[in-house]
């Protein structure tokens, strides 16, 4: 095992040149499972954390409990983690720089923190504030700064990109180590965003987007399946349930990984 401050470096250097692919994890199963395909890095998603500790998406979860979390997944895997910590898990910039420090402390080498909440953005330079208290409270940190203009569909489509680019300069004045665009995977758009941005670019990807190589191809930095692995998992449940309630037959739990596999990564 190599120390946190290791790490933390390595995270950092993982994003020059890219991409870095991240198939991202809910629990330390999920993380061993990462680790184990090959995953340089685990990446938590908050949609499946908040999932799993019982509680909607959208800063709805206990902070302790998603830091308790991701303190089992840095210590469960030998790569580095980084955390999806919503919003910050506070009101004030103060909290948020709690929350970086805790999160630290957990064992975590990065965060996302996102600038929406509630279906609108903070103003820039509340969030600018919020980010710099993060990286006070933890220096070495990788803070990858959430623009959710594309994602939330602010302002007009010939806009956005403009929009993004100055709020992803004001952030990264901020202390941000990356800019993350959910929301927009068109190759074109993507290009610019990545011409654009002084730092690594993270993007959401999923069914229909291009594919790691493209993206890569387009400048982009970084690449995390966010909820879509734990989606994907819980309709297996939702389709299994079903099956067995209705016709009696078990067919949706076939191709799962077998007992004694799982059961190895935690040793």
């Amino acid at each position: 095992m190599t120390s946190a401050a290791d790490r933390t470096a390595l995270f950092h250097a993982l994003h020059q040149p890219g991409p870095l692919a991240l198939p991202n994890a809910w629990d330390v199963a999920s993380a061993l499972i990462a680790e184990a395909a090959g995953a340089k890095a685990v990446a938590t998603t908050s949609a499946g954390v908040a999932w799993t500790l019982g509680a909607a998406d959208g800063n709805k979860v206990d902070r302790d409990l998603v830091i308790d979390l991701v303190a089992r997944i840095a210590k469960a895997v030998e790569v580095p983690v980084t955390a999806d910590i919503e919003s910050g898990f506070g009101d004030t910039a103060e909290e948020v720089g709690a929350t970086a420090k805790a999160v630290t402390e957990a064992g975590a080498s990065g965060v996302n923190i996102e600038d929406g909440l509630g279906g609108v953005l903070r103003d820039v330079q509340e969030q600018k504030e919020r980010l710099q208290a993060a990286r006070e409270a933890a220096p070495d940190l990788y803070i990858n700064a959430r623009i959710d203009v594309y994602l939330r569909g602010i302002g007009e489509p010939e806009n956005r990109l403009k929009h993004t680019l100055d709020r992803a300069e004001a952030f990264l004045e901020a202390g941000a180590s990356g800019i993350f665009v959910p929301g927009v995977t068109d190759l074109e758009i993507v290009t610019e965003l990545a011409k654009g941005i002084n730092a690594p670019l993270n993007v959401l990807v999923g069914p229909g987007a291009p594919a790691v190589d493209e993206l890569a191809k387009a400048g982009v930095a970084r690449v995390s399946l966010g909820s879509a692995v734990a989606e994907a998992a819980y309709a297996v449940a939702k389709k299994a349930a079903e099956e067995l309630l209705t016709s009696g037959t078990y067919g949706s739990v076939e191709g799962g990984i077998e007992y004694g596999e799982l059961n190895a990564l935690f040793n």
